[in-house]
Order: C-alpha cells, then sequence, then structure tokens
C-alpha cells in the first residue's frame, strides 16, 4: 500500500509516497525513533511514558520488532517513505474472542496526517487480521479524542458503547470501537 500526500496551492505539488508493510527486523532503530516522537507527540495515548521509553536499551527495540515481523499472534506494520519511518499499527490477539484482532499503537506523523496513511495502516492490520482467520477488528481510543474518534469513524469503525478505565491514567476512560476486519 502507498499513501501519497500533497501540497494544495497554486504550482507544482510535492509528492510523497510511503509503503506500509510489516515492520521488519532491520527497522528496530527507525522504529524505536518513531515510538519516542509518537510518546512525545501523545502523551496519553500510549501506556508507555517516553522516559521509559526513552530509558529502555536498544536490544529491547530489536527483540520488540523481531517478533512483531513474524507469525499471527501479533504484528505490526509501519509506513515507509525511506529515511525515518512516518506511521505504525499493531495488531494481537486475544485469548478471551479467538475471532478479534485488537488493534494498538496507532500513529501517523503530524505531517502525514490527512494524507490516506492511517487508512492504509489500518487496511494492512485488517489483511493480517482476515489472513490469520479473525474477522473482526477493535480498539481503544481515549474519550475525549475527538480527532482520533472521527479518524476511526471514517474507517468504519463504530463506538460499542462499551467504556474502560485507561490502563495507566486513572484520571482518563476509553471507549471501546470495532468493525469488521
Amino acid at each position: 500500500m502507498t499513501s501519497t500526500p500533497g501540497r494544495p496551492g497554486p504550482g507544482p505539488v510535492a509528492v510523497r509516497r510511503a509503503r506500509v508493510r510489516r515492520v521488519r527486523p532491520t527497522d528496530a532503530a527507525r522504529a524505536r525513533a518513531l515510538r519516542l516522537e509518537m510518546l512525545a507527540d501523545s502523551p496519553l495515548a500510549f501506556l508507555e511514558t517516553i522516559a521509559d521509553a526513552a530509558a529502555r536499551p536498544h536490544a529491547d527495540y530489536t527483540a520488540r520488532v523481531a517478533y512483531t515481523s513474524a507469525g499471527v499472534a501479533t504484528a505490526q506494520f509501519v509506513a515507509d517513505p525511506g529515511g525515518r519511518l512516518v506511521g505504525q499499527a499493531g495488531g494481537t490477539v486475544t485469548p478471551e474472542e479467538p475471532g478479534l484482532t485488537v488493534v494498538y499503537a496507532v500513529y501517523v506523523t503530524p505531517p502525514w496526517r490527512g494524507s490516506g496513511l492511517l487508512a492504509d495502516l489500518i487496511d494492512a492490520v485488517a489483511g493480517w487480521s482476515r489472513a490469520c482467520g479473525r474477522p473482526e477488528l477493535m480498539l481503544e481510543v481515549v474519550v475525549g479524542n475527538e480527532r482520533a474518534y472521527r479518524a476511526y469513524r471514517r474507517l468504519g469503525f463504530v463506538d460499542t458503547g462499551v467504556r474502560l478505565p485507561h490502563p495507566t491514567i486513572p484520571t482518563l476512560t476509553e471507549l471501546q470501537m470495532r468493525r469488521p476486519a
């Protein structure tokens, strides 16, 4: 999958392309850089602080990337324009619902937002989920994160009405959204 954001306005349009693909073990350093960026940009959206992520040894990132690069239990997809990675989305199985893939750690770097890259990342997770025999996707969004909520609705996710406490910040609540894979 390839996303192509352009710059509106008169004159030539600068076109950039990002290929969405499954992460590879060789992506570890770039995946770490993207993780630190996403935690700095959206500290409430993820289950880790930037300080904890920055302190984690590179070997831990290498092992995590290797683990999510193959298999059917968990997967990570990245948006790669060459150079820095500009987006990611993960998926994992849940023992409670064998036909479900939980979408996690979704992020698109600010200059690429609105480019269609989010849809490409979710489509990659959905395709992997279907290939693994899991026909449904589920994700959770912090209540009040209207930008993410609207974006996921545009991609076909429906608010289930389920509300859960945020796993690491007790004052926040998350809402659950689902859609077919």
